[in-house]
């Protein structure tokens, strides 16, 4: 029979959001996941000029081994060669793809809960753009509906091929080569390793840097680690390993080990669009890319020589990045950032080191290692810690946090009356007018008058006010939830507006 790809998406629910398609596991079937992959190599046979070999990666949610066999399936329906890479971070299955110029697939749920899933596609070349995911969508796929029975499940799953060892091998030496195994000699590091695909290999890495390494909370569980919107415990485990065990610093990724978290000696977790600021600072970036809603102190700091803001996705950081390249000056870095920490490279980055000059090769696609690895080799190059980093910095403050299961046709709906009726002055200007509790009392009383100035459609509805203070409402691109981010001077304050701010789009459920 033949099935259409927008046909699938409709009927199972599994879309495309910021970063590949992501679902409910239970409505992820195999056949789901068997027409999204023949659908993305049918695509990649009329796109892209590569042999007919298709590479699988996967995180270690309880799904994954399920519906990388779906992949396998569909690559030898296609008449497709299937290279297992085993269980590894994103970033590393993207980089053997671009070195071999094969298309790849990630199955990874990222951050969200393990009730659910996704599948991340690159081509030969690195991450698809959007307009690679609408030549996937718009495909149509013949396929004999008998090898799946009727709850979606293939009858006869193969097994998978044997791990091929390369794409792990290639990601350990990337940043050895490029840093030397000297850049982190004398630190110590911890690795809050939790259930994170790249867990063992972050701590091969640190440890071929020259660092001293100390691995702690191992879980068999799946825990969503979320690097935008850090769990209570996640903060209390970090404090508490910091205070009983001496570290320069602790290294964390997500589940699929694209997006990092650094947190400072005293284990206080950095924000991922600062650890990118810090990260392009350490790496002398010329031009950086970064979706609107990351902290200014980008532009205040004056490190870079252009800037180019974005919607929120890779995607969208990716074709900001590409047209920050200057193609007829190869000493131009360019570079791009998210709020949750990811790291992308568009361009080569050469050094000068005292043993001579190494290159680092693009990889523009999330990843985690990069930028804790530049922050913590600065650190020990400068003989100073990660917070004397961070006061160098203007000082604004981001704060983020998101409203759970939060219907999107509600948050749509609500953004489209305050865009229209202009509400954003009645809704959020006494929230933004409050003088914060906080202030010193000796201080100039400061005045928050609460009026909205400026207003950035870019993604979603970012208000700032006269304050200085900065209000972001963004439905999630890839699961039921409403975010809200906020930017002040103080973290007291950002925190402070914060709640209020929850606490008015909480009242929107109803």
């Amino acid at each position: 029979m033949s099935v259409t790809m927008q046909d699938v998406m409709k009927q199972s629910g599994v879309a495309f959001g910021t970063s590949g398609a992501r679902g409910l596991v239970t409505a992820m079937t195999d056949r789901v996941c068997y027409v999204y992959a023949r659908s993305f190599i049918k695509y990649c046979e009329q796109s892209y000029k590569c042999e007919h070999t298709i590479a699988i990666a996967g995180d270690l949610r309880p799904s994954t081994e399920r519906i990388l066999k779906a992949l396998v399936k569909a690559g030898e329906d296609s008449a497709w060669k299937v290279v297992y890479c085993g269980r590894i971070p994103s970033p590393a299955i993207a980089l053997y793809g671009i070195d071999k110029a094969l298309p790849t697939i990630m199955v990874t749920g990222s951050h969200i809960p393990a009730d659910r899933n996704g599948i991340k596609f690159n081509h030969p070349q690195g991450e698809i753009s959007k307009k690679d995911e609408q030549g996937i969508v718009s495909q149509s796929v013949e396929f004999d509906e008998s090898i799946f029975d009727a709850a979606g499940m293939l009858k006869d799953a193969p097994a998978l091929p044997a791990v091929e060892m390369e794409a792990e091998e290639n990601y350990l030496k990337r940043y050895p080569e490029f840093f030397g195994t000297k850049a982190l000699s004398g630190l110590t590091i911890g690795v809050y390793q939790h259930s994170a695909v790249g867990r063992d290999i972050v701590v091969k890495v640190l440890e071929s840097l020259g660092a001293t390494v100390k691995p702690f909370a191992r879980s068999e569980t799946f825990i969503p680690v979320d690097t935008e919107a850090i769990r209570k415990e996640d903060e209390e485990l970090a404090r508490d390993f910091a205070h009983k065990d001496f570290v320069d610093a602790i290294f964390s990724t997500d589940g699929d080990s694209d997006r990092p978290l650094l947190a400072d000696d005293a284990g206080m977790w950095l924000r991922g669009d600062v650890l990118g600021i810090l990260a392009a600072q350490a790496l002398h970036i010329k031009r950086i890319a970064t979706p609107v809603s990351c902290n200014t102190s980008l532009e205040k700091c004056g490190s870079f020589e252009k800037i180019c803001r974005t919607r929120i996705g890779s995607p969208y950081v990716i074709a900001g990045m590409e047209s920050l390249v200057e193609p007829a000056d190869a000493s131009v870095s360019v570079a791009g950032y998210e709020a949750n920490g990811g790291f992308l490279l568009q361009t080569n980055l050469t050094r000068k080191f005292e043993d001579g000059t190494r290159t680092l090769p693009a990889l523009p696609t999330r990843d985690a290692l990069l930028p804790m690895i530049a922050v913590m080799a600065r650190v020990r190059e400068e003989r100073m810690c990660v917070v004397d980093l961070l006061r160098k910095l203007p000082k604004r403050f981001t704060v983020s946090d998101r409203l759970k299961e939060f219907p999107t046709e509600i948050s749509k709906a609500k953004l489209a009356e305050i865009r229209e009726q202009k509400l954003g002055h009645k809704l959020f200007g006494t929230l933004a007018a409050k003088p914060s509790k906080f202030a010193p009392k000796d201080s100039a009383p400061k005045p928050f008058h609460g009026e909205v100035v400026a207003i950035d459609e870019t993604d979603g509805y970012r208000m700032e006010f006269d304050s200085g203070d900065i209000v972001h409402l963004r439905p999630s691109g890839n699961a039921p939830e409403f975010r809200c981010y906020v930017e002040t001077e103080s973290k007291e304050r950002s925190a402070e507006l914060l709640e209020g701010c929850l606490k008015i789009m909480e009242g929107w459920r109803k």
